[in-house]
């Protein structure tokens, strides 16, 4: 089991529920958009947000931002070992770094000083763009030579002094994104946050993610992910808690389960579905809904979900463990269906 360590309000490692995040689309000092998307991204059940850090004016609105954000802040910072002092003073709850790029050993020496000072942590990692040329050229580019290259920004780190860690090893190759996540966890007891790095589009990006992060978690690899998308961040987090209700890894998830296509659906119950999708996504409670396409699979294959609805070519009926509770035509099915959902979550 990893070390349990501590990101502003709450906890990761040691056993913790995995947390989800995401990072922001706009520069911290552009402070009314930054909140704005923040309590957007917390509605949908964002747990960090990462925003990146590119000058002082940002690293000053660090702490304008935690006035009105509840969810831990990370700044992201590569190149200019000033601006990680400058996010550390100004209240950043986390901060992420590649020590190689910082500067010299005294400039990294001054950060690990800082983070210990404010008893914060710090990510370090590396991916396929970035792994140190001894290892490219020792092992070639692969899951060992990334995960020595995380290793190696994690012992310089430790050199000075500081182990309140976190690792990542992405990849935009989804199995060595696995391997190399297998690889590290075998050699440190650090948190690991997941994620396939570069993932594509929304589509294919869930799809890669979903395959990386869960082979991980299932083995009890992981505790805080990313779904990284070319795509609203709020899309990010939707596609991380789904991963995660999934694998039965979160309790304040509603699991929307509908039918796949077939000739005995006789009502539109694909785009029902993703209406009642929408409808709870902000919802933080453990609920199953089920938007069944007919009677026959209806009431008996979702017999387990807390409310459920199927169509036949007339009407619909809505379900309740499997109950038949009440039958209504289909031009009123909507209304009626979400006010038993309402009931169901109040």
């Amino acid at each position: 089991m990893s070390k349990k360590i501590r990101i502003g309000n709450i906890y990761i490692g040691g056993g913790e529920k995995i947390a989800v995040q995401s990072m922001s689309t706009y520069k911290l000092s552009d402070t009314d958009n930054a909140v704005a998307q923040a309590e957007e991204l917390e509605s949908v059940g964002c747990d960090i947000l990462r925003y990146s850090v590119l000058d002082t004016d940002d690293t000053k609105a660090i702490s304008e931002i935690k006035k009105h954000v509840k969810m831990p802040i990370v700044a992201d910072i590569h190149f200019d070992y000033k601006l990680a002092l400058s996010a550390i003073s100004s209240g950043a709850d986390k901060i992420r770094i590649n020590p190689g790029n910082i500067g010299g050993e005294d400039k990294v020496r001054q950060v690990a000083e800082a983070l210990k000072s404010a008893d914060i942590p710090c990510r370090v990692g590396s991916n396929t763009g970035s792994i140190e040329k001894e290892f490219l050229h020792k092992y070639g580019k692969n899951e060992i030579s990334l995960g020595e290259s995380a290793l190696k920004h994690v012992h310089t780190l430790e050199k000075n002094g500081f182990n309140n860690i976190v690792i990542s090893v992405k990849s935009s190759d989804v199995i060595t994104t696995v391997k190399a996540y297998e690889y590290i966890s075998e050699r440190t007891d650090y948190p690991l946050h997941l994620g396939v790095t570069e993932a594509g589009t929304e589509y294919n990006g869930v799809i890669k993610n979903s395959m990386g992060i869960g082979a991980l978690l299932i083995k009890g690899i992981g505790d805080t992910i990313r779904v990284s998308l070319s795509a609203d961040p709020v899309r990010e987090v939707i596609a991380g808690r789904s991963i995660l209700s999934g694998l039965n890894l979160i309790d304040d998830q509603v699991n929307v389960v509908a039918c796949p296509t077939c000739g005995r659906c006789e009502w539109d119950c694909m785009k029902f579905a993703d209406e009642v999708g929408e409808y709870v996504k902000s919802v933080r409670k453990k609920l199953k809904i089920a938007v069944m396409g007919c009677v026959v699979n209806g009431p008996g294959e979702a017999s387990d979900a807390d409310i459920g609805i199927a169509g036949s070519k007339g009407e619909c009926y809505i379900f309740k463990k499997g109950k038949i509770i009440k039958k209504i035509d289909k031009e009123n099915a909507r209304k009626e269906f979400f006010k038993e959902i309402d009931k169901c979550i109040q």
